[in-house]
């Protein structure tokens, strides 16, 4: 999970890319209802009725304490896809704003997108032996994969570093602001469309040469992302035929390494 540290709290104007987004999705939202949703304690899923079937992280450290918080998921089944994507604008939460984000996966699917090379986990892109890399939410395969390359790899994330895990591997969120602008290369988690901190992490990325936004809550639509500093998307479209089986999994509490399976890796330039 990722958060930059902001001490100011922004208005619903600041959120350019979310809008952006939420704007390349309209042709594929547009008549689609919810079919059925499941909301799990790492992940949620969304159906739409044409079948697609859409994935998104739970940011778990911010939400709010108590039972009966979240009556919002119960009303979901039925209602416009639209309607729900835009609470990953809107939505008072992390919960809400990924079952927005969780839709916008889904509505993604009805594209056709032409996929960069992604043999291996650098996603096409050129990775110097000189390289910076900067890491915002810890992904341990991709990080594993960047080491081989490069000459360093920063790696912050919040949740590791509220709730411990891999300390040795994750610098202070305090020295974010000082080390981001240093980076050669960027590798955001798409929870940051869902914390709203992607804007303002892109401000701080001054001299990086590519951009890579990682993991299944990134939004695939890279129309979205032409006129932002991010080059590449590497996110997740879903079997949906398999939707049963996911559905199952993500009731049991289970994380994103259980779904690989089911798993449709996409990674496209967004240039």
């Amino acid at each position: 999970m990722s958060l930059l540290v902001i001490k100011n709290k922004r208005k619903l104007g600041d959120f350019m890319i979310i809008k952006k987004v939420l704007e390349a999705a309209k042709p594929y939202l547009e008549g689609r209802t919810i079919k059925d949703a499941v909301i799990g304690l790492s992940l949620i899923a969304i159906q739409l009725d044409n079948g697609n079937v859409g994935v998104s992280y739970v940011l778990r450290e911010s939400l709010p304490a108590g039972c009966s918080v979240f009556p919002y998921a119960q009303d979901i089944i039925g209602k416009s896809a639209q309607e729900i994507a835009e609470w990953v604008l809107i939505g008072k939460e992390d919960a809400q704003r990924g079952i927005g984000m969780a839709v916008l996966t889904a509505a993604s699917r009805s594209q056709i997108l032409q996929d960069v090379d992604s043999s291996d986990l650098s996603f096409g892109i050129n990775v110097l032996p000189t390289d910076t890399v900067g890491m915002i939410g810890y992904i341990h395969p991709i990080a594993t994969e960047f080491k081989r390359k490069a000459k360093k790899v920063i790696i912050f994330d919040m949740g590791l570093a509220l709730r411990g895990g891999d300390k040795g591997e994750v610098y202070s969120m305090q020295d974010q602001p000082k080390l981001l602008p240093a980076c050669d290369i960027v590798i955001l988690s798409g929870t940051t469309m869902i914390n709203n901190t992607i804007d303002e992490l892109l401000s701080k990325c001054s001299i990086a040469k590519e951009i890579i936004m990682v993991g299944s809550s990134v939004p695939m639509f890279p129309e979205a992302f032409k006129d932002t500093k991010v080059t590449v998307l590497a996110g997740a479209w879903w079997d949906g035929e398999q939707k049963d089986e996911i559905f199952k999994e993500i009731s049991l509490a289970c994380g994103i390494s259980h779904l690989h399976k089911y798993m449709i890796k996409k990674a496209v330039c967004s240039k």
